[in-house]
């Protein structure tokens, strides 16, 4: 995408690193390490500005070999430990407008009975239930699926796999409880996961920020959602959409460069984005005016 927001990579250093050390508190392995600050690993506490370095603990990235227009993943069942499940996994607790599970369920690469469903949703419909979904991490385009494809994929062996999907409903859950104190509901979010060198599973990457979840306030998105529905309005989005229809491995070769956000709305964003973290962490990070007063302003404009 052509622009940069600005204090956007602090914004997400700090609001992942709240997360990461509430998890690490309760006992939950994770890849964080600490901020860096004047050179110096802190605590998210222990900073005196916002920062958009993070230390972590590396593992390797394995790479499914693409055979025939194939992905081979038979590689994750050779190695042992120390590397990133080739997964993303993604915790549903409403289905809101945009959600890809409606354009799935029209294709029919997704049923009703895999997420508890007995008649189709309508858009904004809350789940009794979260569901887990997947997606694949490390092919060209994510593409979704089913769970007994995900665990065939993954290396992972069934118990590993269970505990996989009944951390990641442990993790909606914190997000949700948090994000809920300052009035955002949580529709659903991504998290990312690899074994170390034990091969215990541990959280990677990172979580609860705007860009790994999709918040809404009073049915107003708070997340990068915001970007997605102004480019679905353009002629570039249309593009994107016919080239991955022609060539869903080579797509990027066929469009043009996309547009650059309006100034009005790239300012926008960059304004909820440090208006999260200030309420989120109860600190003053960044000088903003209230979420809320943002999305009275964001609701106006799209």
């Amino acid at each position: 995408m052509p622009d940069l927001i600005d204090d956007k990579g602090k914004a997400i250093c700090i609001a992942t690193a709240y997360f990461f050390e509430k998890l690490e508190n309760l006992g939950i392995k994770t890849h964080y390490i600490g901020l860096v600050e004047d050179d110096k690993i802190k605590t998210l506490y222990e900073l005196k500005e916002p920062t958009n370095v993070m230390e972590f603990k590396m593992v390797r990235v394995l790479k499914p070999e693409l055979q025939e227009n194939i992905y081979n993943y038979s590689i994750f069942k050779k190695e042992r430990s120390n590397f990133l499940i080739p997964l993303e996994v993604i915790y549903r607790n409403a289905l809101p407008e945009g959600s890809s599970v409606f354009k799935r369920l029209k294709e029919g690469s997704l049923n009703l009975e895999e997420i508890g469903l007995d008649k189709m949703p309508e858009p904004g419909q809350k789940l009794e239930k979260p569901i887990v979904d997947f997606s694949t991490k490390l092919e060209v385009n994510d593409r979704y699926l089913s769970k007994k494809e995900a665990l065939e994929i993954s290396g992972l062996s069934e118990t590993e796999f269970e505990k996989l999907r009944n951390l990641t409903l442990f993790i909606d859950d914190l997000i949700t409880e948090e994000t809920r104190k300052i009035n955002l509901n949580n529709e659903d979010g991504k998290v990312e996961y690899a074994l170390d060198l034990e091969r215990n599973i541990m959280l990677v990457d990172a979580l609860g920020t705007l860009d790994e979840c999709r918040f809404t306030f009073e049915g107003i998105p708070v997340s990068k959602e915001i970007a997605r529905i102004y480019y679905r309005k353009t002629d570039w989005y249309k593009e994107v959409e016919e080239a991955k229809k022609k060539d869903r491995f080579n797509w990027k070769n066929y469009v043009s460069t996309p547009p650059k956000l309006p100034k009005e709305i790239k300012d926008l964003i960059s304004l909820i984005y440090k208006a999260y973290v200030n309420e989120l962490t109860e600190i003053e990070w960044f000088e903003t005016p209230p979420m809320k007063d943002l999305l009275t302003r964001l609701r106006e404009l799209i």
